[in-house]
């Protein structure tokens, strides 16, 4: 029992927790905006169809900025959880 309140009162734990809860926000915020920029592409398409093309480069371009960027916090918050 001691071991266990000990083991809490050390910051690994609330590391791992926090690690955790980070890489779940990063998850949720990358596919929240990932979500949106498509809606607003097609909302975009619907109004000109003529600049489909361009509007889905643009699309993609943001897309993959995105999931890169929460790619690596996703590995920042892994490596919080790994290490602590």
């Amino acid at each position: 029992m001691l071991s266990i309140i000990l083991q809490i009162a050390s910051g690994a734990a609330l590391a791992k927790l926090g690690g955790a809860i980070g890489g779940a926000i990063v998850t949720i915020g990358a596919a929240y905006g990932i979500g949106k920029i498509g809606g607003n592409a097609m909302e975009a398409t619907a109004r000109q169809p003529e600049a489909a093309g361009d509007i889905r480069t643009s699309m993609i371009v943001s897309a993959a900025l995105i999931e890169g960027i929460s790619l690596f916090a996703v590995i920042v918050s892994l490596l919080a959880v790994v290490t602590a």
